[in-house]
């Protein structure tokens, strides 16, 4: 018998969505070695511009014309649009303009991209948030300063806006763009599970997969649902407050670290997840009712799809009976038959190991077997 946590990991029983594009693989696998099933689907794709006309013709323009201040936004992106200039056979005269530039980076791994190239960043916020290095900006004063601003992927309007408001030239440089992935099955495959709550949790690391999740889901009439499901029944947790924007702003709680890393996310996640399980005292045994698994006294046991509908339905009535009709209409795909709760049931005390967790109570349905002591201490 497994005795705790530490044997079948904090994140067992539960599954996890994964959206990155890049750094999926290191997320899925400090999730997996928590013990969460992980579905991963990419949110979108990176497109590199190393070959791109408008790349190219910013990078130009900039060494002929050096900024004031150079933001650097995104590690990925800063070495890129060095190693593109290399490519070109003007990286030296790249890095030699920004040597004499004041020069922005956004965090700590733009911060390590900038001086592997052999130059020093003038200054990085600590939150790591674009609107930290606005308000730096506006606060120095950028009227009749040049500012280069190597973008994330997307366009950032209220950034550039709101220098060239306060009288600044902005030269935008596209290292990158966000794309649909190629392959957009997954996604949708995705959006099927989080509508039904077939999630626990789902994970954000960019802003931009956030949008493009949402965007989806709008483009194929789920958004009502989506919503709904990342509103009441499935944990969102972001890396960071820029990722968090775009859900934030459509009424989505998230669960954010506080620091911006992805191993912190996961600590995160391992203490909200197993909290938010329901803990039972049912006929002498100590059930915890997980996303897609139980703990029958801390052993984990796998319970089929049918079977957590059926489980988390008697659990909303602890000790009551519950008719076959109701539990007919928790099953996926209920039809009429409620021949079909009887199969399910079966299954369900198999996969939980002890049948007399649940009771059937003939011509009326079936209850849980909760144990006369139960106290308050047992719950959400």
């Amino acid at each position: 018998m497994q005795d705790d946590d530490t044997t079948h990991g904090p994140l067992a029983g539960f599954t996890v969505g994964v959206t990155a594009a890049r750094r999926a693989e290191e997320l899925g696998t400090l999730l997996k070695r928590r013990g969460a099933a992980v579905l991963h689907a990419p949110a979108l794709r990176i497109v590199q511009l190393a070959d791109d006309s408008e790349l190219l013709a910013a990078t130009e323009e900039l060494i002929g014309h050096a900024p004031d201040v150079a933001v650097a936004t995104t590690a990925i992106g800063f070495r890129g649009w060095i190693e593109a200039a290399d490519g070109w056979g003007i990286g030296d005269a790249l890095l030699e303009t920004l040597r004499g530039v004041e020069l922005l980076a956004r965090g700590p791994k733009v911060k390590g991209a900038i001086r592997a190239a052999g130059l020093t960043e003038t200054w990085s916020p600590g939150s790591e948030s674009m609107a930290e290095v606005l308000d730096r900006l506006l606060a120095e004063g950028v009227a009749g300063r040049r500012v280069a601003l190597q973008l994330h992927g997307e366009p950032l309007p209220g950034f550039v806006e709101s220098l060239t408001a306060a009288g600044a030239e902005v030269v935008v440089v596209p290292v990158y763009r966000w794309m649909p992935p190629q392959d957009i099955a997954p996604l949708d495959r995705m959006l099927d599970v989080t509508a039904a709550r077939g999630l626990d949790a789902i994970t954000f690391t960019s802003a931009p997969a956030a949008a493009s999740f949402l965007g989806r889901a709008e483009t194929r009439g789920l958004l009502p649902e989506i919503l709904g499901a990342l509103r009441d029944d499935v944990l969102v947790a972001c890396v960071g407050p820029v990722t968090a924007l775009p859900l934030q702003a459509r009424g989505i709680d998230t669960l954010q670290p506080e620091r911006f890393r992805l191993g912190p996310l996961v600590q995160l996640m391992c203490a909200h997840l197993p909290a938010a399980a329901r803990i039972l005292p049912v006929a002498g045994h100590r059930v915890e009712i997980r996303g897609h698994a139980v703990l029958v006294d801390d052993e984990l046991r796998a319970v089929p799809p049918a079977g957590m509908a059926l489980l988390h339905a008697l659990a909303r009535r602890p000790g009551w009976v519950v008719a076959r009709a109701d539990l007919l209409r928790a099953l996926p795909g209920s039809g009429s038959d409620e021949h079909a709760v009887e199969t399910a049931m079966a299954r369900l005390r198999s996969a939980l190991g002890v049948p007399r967790l649940i009771q059937t109570v003939v011509k009326r349905g079936y209850r849980l077997a909760l144990d006369p002591s139960a106290d308050t201490k047992y719950g959400r």
